[in-house]
């Protein structure tokens, strides 16, 4: 890659904070200047917002970097400052979760449930012979337990490790080998698309195959047959039967808390890990600011799954530790129609909704007219996570979800960095539909060149953070110099971990997704975000696919897979005129370098189970390859579809 990234397109629209807002907010201008004077004492003052056994001694031990330890020798329970002190606070009574499950069966779940549910599951975990430093596997629907779960092992200072409810046997029997793991905890299955979906049979396999688990403690949802061996223990023989009583003890900031594999490039999954105090410190500050939630009065929804980071940063720790009352959902946002999502905003409430945008591009595509059935009134804050967003679906989220009214805090981060890194503040940031704006108060990031310099407004290049923060990775489980390797070694001193951005003339940030997905076409570095928001922008577009394919005159050439908005005819004569246009359209958004050679007009994209668009599996069919590993896909048969199609579009001159 070449020392920077065409800056292609320009964005002039502004929308300030609601005044309201800004005047009632948690987090005001003033914090970018106290974290700029003395950083540090920044985030020492957001650790105090937390409960300590034991205070720390030093803030920031960065003696021997990559590998940081924050508020070194101080000493918390991280299960107690989620659930027990807002008991002993008096608010036992508040609601932690509302459950919402994909059949329609309801829970409601307060605080003094939960902390009768975790010291429950705490014991039980102990009388199965789970020690502080054991790990744990959570292979789990959305469903109370998940949560329960995880809370129990941090309680006990066991590190859990969530695996995705949909992942294969490989993937879990990879994990527990990988991790050590002596139990896991699991469920018969649960519901997705309106019918019971099993787990359980995914964990006999796995755990046949390592030989290491001793215990498989199993949830009953469904009700749907499993078989069952020695291991086996039912949840509500065990945990709904053990002692409510429980006291929890303080473990060293540095404990480790979690687990959580990525992919990695090289087909060994990456176990990423993070440790307790700095991790907790920053999850419940960036919930708290990033959200302005206010617990006496909102209701919080973040629809991501636990086995994600989001779901742990900002389903379980994050709001719990503020004292959060929160919506749960176990299924999909078509079950049994269109209209779910919205019909649970209206039903509960839902004054803060966090989501992801393939899921918004996907609600573009169902049509206006579902949400506008629905009151969404109280939603208040809009958040959305996982991958850039294009301005026009931004701009949609706004008008048809937020009506209008409600900011939009588009968040940067990764599994990695833990929680939130770069996000407007909802009651200070003058937004611009698709960025991210700014580093949050006490972050340092920056976009650099080649050569490790700071590109100047208007360029672009790699996104990199240069100082530790709280939240951060501690390493690669059992493999330090891959950590080592993986993150900090292609600039000195700086964080990178693939991301590509650029600055605008304000110095805005705006991310251009992974540098791997960059094209380089006639000499030109384009982003694929930058082409896809481009279409996106076209109002016969719901959703864009874009990736670089070889091509013997300008090296690579871009191909799109573009997915037409319900109500457009995209058939015949209608889509070779569609397919015009669109290039057209593209190559007067971004100039004549960025227009397709190819757009292909297709109904669905290969997503994994997370909703991130598998580009890789396109690059394969626009280079007419064989295509690559079809398991992660949520519907490996998209493939099969997108390959047919393709042989009959023609690519442009």
């Amino acid at each position: 890659m070449s020392e920077t990234l065409e800056n292609l397109s320009s964005e002039t629209r502004r929308f300030p904070p609601p005044a309201d807002l800004a005047a009632n907010a948690n987090v005001k201008a003033d914090a970018y200047a106290e974290a700029a004077t003395d950083r540090l004492a920044f985030w020492a003052k957001q650790a105090e917002r937390l409960t300590w056994a034991k205070p720390w001694d030093q803030i920031l031990d960065w003696s021997n970097p990559p590998f940081a330890k924050w508020f070194v020798g101080g000493e918390l329970n991280l299960a107690y400052n989620c659930v027990d002190r807002h008991v002993e606070a008096g608010l036992g009574d508040r609601v932690a979760i509302h459950w919402e499950g994909e059949p329609g069966d309801t829970r409601t779940v307060t605080y003094s449930d939960l902390q009768k549910l975790v010291s429950q599951a705490a014991n039980t975990l102990l009388e199965l012979g789970v020690t502080a430093g054991d790990r744990v596997m959570i292979y789990m629907p959305m469903i109370p337990e998940a949560a329960v779960a995880m809370l129990a092992c941090a309680r006990i200072g066991a590190t859990h490790s969530v695996v995705f409810g949909g992942f294969s046997v490989d993937a879990l029997a990879t994990r527990i080998e990988d991790a050590s793991a002596k139990v896991v905890i699991t469920a018969d299955g649960g519901y997705r698309r309106g019918k019971p979906s099993a787990l359980k049979p995914t964990v006999d396999e796995a755990v046949a195959r390592t030989g290491r688990i001793e215990h498989v403690l199993v949830v009953r949802r469904t009700g749907q047959e499993v078989a069952w061996t020695d291991k086996d223990q039912w949840w509500h023989e065990t945990v709904e039967q053990a002692s409510p009583e429980h006291q929890p003890q303080a473990f060293d900031s540095e404990h480790p808390l979690f687990i959580l594999y990525t992919s990695g490039t090289t087909g060994k999954p990456k176990g990423i890990l993070h440790t307790t105090g700095g991790y907790l410190t920053q999850t419940s500050y960036t919930h708290h600011a990033v959200f302005d939630l206010k617990p006496e009065t909102d209701v919080y929804w973040c629809t991501a799954d636990i086995g994600w980071v989001t779901g742990h940063s900002y389903i379980v720790y994050g709001p719990l530790s503020n004292g959060a009352t929160q919506v749960m959902y176990e299924g999909t946002p078509d079950t049994p129609d269109r209209g779910r999502f919205w019909q649970i905003v209206d039903k509960y409430k839902v004054s803060i909704l966090y989501t992801a945008p393939t899921l918004i591009r996907t609600m573009m595509k169902w049509g206006d007219d579902i949400p506008a059935g629905y009151d969404l009134s109280s939603l208040r804050v809009l958040g959305s996570v996982g991958e850039p967003i294009n301005p026009e679906a931004w701009m949609w989220y706004r008008q048809h979800v937020g009506r209008e009214r409600a900011p939009i805090v588009d968040t940067w981060w990764q599994t990695e960095t833990g929680s939130i890194m770069i996000s407007p503040l909802p009651g200070v940031t003058e937004t611009k539909p698709g960025s991210a704006m700014t580093p949050l108060p006490g972050i340092g990031a920056d976009v650099i060149d080649d050569q490790a310099q700071s590109v100047p407004n208007g360029g672009g290049g790699f996104l990199v953070l240069t100082e530790p923060w709280p939240s951060m990775l501690r390493g690669i489980w059992g493999d330090d110099q891959r950590f080592i390797d993986t993150y900090w070694s292609r600039f000195e001193g700086f964080y990178f971990a693939g991301d590509g951005a650029k600055k605008d003339s304000d110095g805005a940030l705006w991310l251009l997704g992974r540098v791997d997905d960059v094209m380089l076409v006639s000499g030109h570095n384009i982003s694929t975000t930058e082409v896809e928001s481009a279409l996106v922008s076209h109002p016969s577009v719901a959703e864009a696919a874009v990736v670089g394919a070889t091509d013997p005159t300008t090296g690579q050439a871009i191909v799109a897979f573009t997915i037409p908005r319900g109500n457009v005819d995209a058939e015949g004569d209608a889509g070779e005129q569609l397919i015009k246009d669109l290039r057209d359209h593209v190559a007067k958004t971004l100039g004549p370098i960025a227009k397709p050679r190819q757009i292909l007009l297709v109904t669905e994209l290969p997503k994994t189970r997370s909703g991130k668009i598998m580009r890789r599996l396109l690059r394969d069919v626009a280079e007419n390859r064989s295509l690559g590993d079809v398991t992660t896909l949520q519907d490996s048969t998209v493939m099969d579809l997108i390959s047919s199609g393709l042989k009959t579009a023609k690519p442009e001159d």
